[in-house]
Protein backbone atom coordinates (compact mmCIF):
# COMPACT_ATOMS: atom_id res chain seq x y z
CA UNK A 1 0.00 0.00 0.00
CA UNK A 2 1.32 3.21 -1.03
CA UNK A 3 1.18 6.96 1.63
CA UNK A 4 -0.36 8.42 -1.27
CA UNK A 5 -3.08 6.06 -1.55
CA UNK A 6 -3.02 5.92 2.56
CA UNK A 7 -3.39 9.67 2.74
CA UNK A 8 -6.08 9.97 0.32
CA UNK A 9 -8.19 7.97 2.73
CA UNK A 10 -10.84 9.09 5.68
CA UNK A 11 -9.49 8.56 9.53
CA UNK A 12 -12.62 6.15 9.92
CA UNK A 13 -11.24 4.23 6.44
CA UNK A 14 -7.76 4.18 8.05
CA UNK A 15 -9.18 2.66 11.34
CA UNK A 16 -11.04 -0.11 9.32
CA UNK A 17 -7.97 -0.99 7.33
CA UNK A 18 -5.75 -0.93 10.52
CA UNK A 19 -7.85 -3.59 11.83
CA UNK A 20 -7.86 -5.62 8.86
CA UNK A 21 -4.35 -5.48 8.49
CA UNK A 22 -3.62 -6.32 12.02
CA UNK A 23 -5.80 -9.73 11.58
CA UNK A 24 -3.38 -10.13 8.60
CA UNK A 25 -0.97 -10.31 9.95
CA UNK A 26 -2.22 -12.55 13.07
CA UNK A 27 -3.34 -15.25 10.52
CA UNK A 28 0.66 -14.90 8.63
CA UNK A 29 1.75 -15.34 12.16
CA UNK A 30 -0.54 -18.27 12.87
CA UNK A 31 0.13 -19.69 9.70
CA UNK A 32 4.21 -19.58 9.49
CA UNK A 33 3.99 -21.24 13.00
CA UNK A 34 1.47 -23.98 11.86
CA UNK A 35 1.97 -24.00 8.48
CA UNK A 36 4.95 -23.38 5.34
CA UNK A 37 4.71 -19.56 4.31
CA UNK A 38 4.39 -19.49 0.38
CA UNK A 39 6.38 -15.95 0.61
CA UNK A 40 7.98 -15.21 4.52
CA UNK A 41 8.35 -11.54 3.38
CA UNK A 42 4.71 -10.51 3.83
CA UNK A 43 5.13 -10.46 7.67
CA UNK A 44 7.27 -7.76 7.05
CA UNK A 45 5.12 -5.87 4.09
CA UNK A 46 2.12 -6.49 6.71
CA UNK A 47 3.86 -4.72 9.47
CA UNK A 48 5.59 -2.27 7.34
CA UNK A 49 1.88 -1.13 5.86
CA UNK A 50 0.62 -0.80 9.60
CA UNK A 51 3.36 1.46 10.57
CA UNK A 52 2.43 3.43 7.53
CA UNK A 53 -1.06 3.46 8.42
CA UNK A 54 -0.51 4.36 12.08
CA UNK A 55 2.35 7.68 10.78
CA UNK A 56 -0.63 8.93 9.00
CA UNK A 57 -3.07 8.96 11.89
CA UNK A 58 -0.33 10.04 14.20
CA UNK A 59 0.20 13.39 11.50
CA UNK A 60 -3.44 13.84 11.59
CA UNK A 61 -3.10 14.15 15.15
CA UNK A 62 -5.07 11.24 16.25
CA UNK A 63 -5.17 10.37 20.00
CA UNK A 64 -6.00 6.98 21.80
CA UNK A 65 -5.50 4.85 18.15
CA UNK A 66 -5.14 1.82 20.46
CA UNK A 67 -7.98 2.52 22.27
CA UNK A 68 -10.02 3.21 19.54
CA UNK A 69 -9.30 0.51 17.69
CA UNK A 70 -9.97 -1.73 20.80
CA UNK A 71 -13.36 -0.08 20.70
CA UNK A 72 -13.96 -0.95 17.15
CA UNK A 73 -13.18 -4.45 17.79
CA UNK A 74 -15.55 -4.70 20.91
CA UNK A 75 -18.44 -3.36 18.83
CA UNK A 76 -17.74 -5.63 15.71
CA UNK A 77 -17.23 -8.66 17.91
CA UNK A 78 -21.32 -7.82 19.71
CA UNK A 79 -22.74 -8.05 15.92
Amino acid sequence: MKVDAIRTMKNDELHAELERLRRHLFDLRAQAVTEKLEDPTQLGKARHDIARLLTVLHERGEQNIEQRQHHLTAQTARR
